[in-house]
């Protein structure tokens, strides 16, 4: 198994990646901030059957294989840790020859749901308990999506963690699945509340969902994109330009969306970047708020 995450001992990925190698489990462990040529060249000579990784790490291997660079016959693909989008899943598959496995997890609380055979995610319920809220912490009905996350870890002997916030936005379905679980069904899974920017409207601020940027980014950025709130406006980082974009379509395609939901007098600077900008725990979230004054 090749696992290209966090090595950051603290962090539940690199805790997973130390916890798994053994001689029974071959596990290569490589640093996502790491040089792309240098991770394309550990995977070319360790050919793994199960490469894991987040899903901003698994999208530019993909668009690797697709150039010839990278050499592999993965058996599996697992995305974790990060939001795996419809898009970015059909790249996975069409690289690798298989549909990802993506599980939803957190470092304070590990696993938290996955697919079974049919694809259809289930909620570990036999080891959490997990309570989509409200902006004001009351419960949304089913088939809602909640503003953030109550999670009760049952397991955790060390910390127990009893109705701990996070600022996910998921939707809960229902029970009953072909395989025979019973566990409730986790929908969708739209990223977290640090990921909606707030831009200026007509009629006052406008909150503005990474879905909006999805749409126009997706099919722009062969291996990835970022969109980086700063004072002056918004930085949009390209790592590697699709055939049949440019710079000014997406550029012009990015502000009509904007205007299309309210959105007036925002800068839009589009750039291509060698790589994607991430966080000291080696994430690369799609959008990244206006960080908060020292």
């Amino acid at each position: 198994m090749a696992l290209v995450s966090s090595r950051v001992p603290t962090h539940q990925s690199a805790v997973v990646g130390a916890s798994l190698r053994s001689r029974l489990v071959p596990t290569l462990r490589l640093d996502v901030t790491a040089p792309m040529e240098d991770t394309v060249a550990a995977l070319n000579r360790f050919q793994p059957r199960i490469l894991v990784g987040y899903a901003s790490a698994l999208k530019p291997l993909a668009a690797e294989q697709h150039a010839g660079r990278l050499h592999i016959s993965p058996q599996g693909v697992m995305s974790a840790s990060e939001v795996l989008t419809p898009h970015t899943a059909a790249e996975l598959e069409a690289a690798w020859g298989s549909v990802p496995f993506d599980v939803y997890a957190a470092t304070e609380t590990a696993g938290i749901a996955s697919p079974c055979t049919y694809r259809n995610r289930h909620v570990y319920e036999d080891l959490l308990i997990i309570e989509p809220v409200d902006q004001d912490g009351n419960p949304v009905p089913p088939g809602t999506t909640g503003a953030r996350l109550l999670v009760t870890v049952l397991f955790s002997r060390t910390l127990p963690l009893i109705r701990y916030e996070m600022s996910d936005s998921v939707r809960l379905g229902g029970r009953g699945c072909p395989c025979g679980r019973a566990f409730t069904l986790l929908g969708d899974i739209e990223g977290r509340l640090e990921d909606i920017l707030n831009l200026p409207g007509r009629q006052g601020p406008v909150s503005i969902h990474p879905i909006v940027f999805h749409h126009v980014l997706d099919e722009a950025g062969s291996a990835g994109w970022q969109v980086i709130q700063e004072a002056s406006g918004l930085r949009v980082l390209l790592a590697g330009l699709a055939p049949g974009a440019s710079i000014e379509g997406v550029r012009a395609a990015v502000i009509g969306a904007l205007n299309a939901a309210g959105v007036v007098e925002t800068r839009v600077d589009v750039q291509l970047a060698d790589h994607l900008e991430r966080t000291a725990l080696g994430k690369a979230p799609f959008v990244r708020g206006l960080a908060a004054p020292h």
